[in-house]
């Protein structure tokens, strides 16, 4: 199985940056295509950015397009998510997620990693 795991969460001012790191185990990774998503308390988790295996595709939630940029570099088995202009409503638990097939969207990935914390203050 893949292991996931996340780091560089934090907390940061309105406006702010923030880069967040998901760490894959295996030579698998190139495989894979991979997701951010988030959950704030009292909220159901919600797709954020995904990634393709290549990292030729990419997609955003709207309401983080052009804030947060996805990447991946399959040589580190890892991938980031560069939040830029970040806003309260950011503030959640974001997870990296990773599978082979299905859709880039929606929250049915077969890997999980723990999650990192993200706290934007206004």
């Amino acid at each position: 199985q893949v292991q996931l795991v996340e780091s560089g969460g934090g907390l940061v001012q309105t406006g702010g940056s923030l880069r967040l790191s998901c760490v894959a185990s295996g030579r698998t990774f190139t495989s894979y295509r991979m997701g951010w998503f988030r959950q704030a308390p009292g909220k159901e988790r919600e797709f954020v950015a995904a990634i393709s295996w290549s990292g030729s595709l990419t997609y955003y939630a709207t309401s983080v397009k052009g804030r947060f940029t996805i990447s991946r570099d399959n040589a580190k088995n890892t991938v980031y998510l560069q939040m830029n202009s970040l806003k309260p409503e950011d503030t959640a638990v974001y997870y990296c997620a990773a599978d082979l097939y299905g859709s880039y969207t929606n929250t049915q990935y077969a890997y999980w990693g723990q999650g990192t914390q993200v706290t934007v203050s206004s």
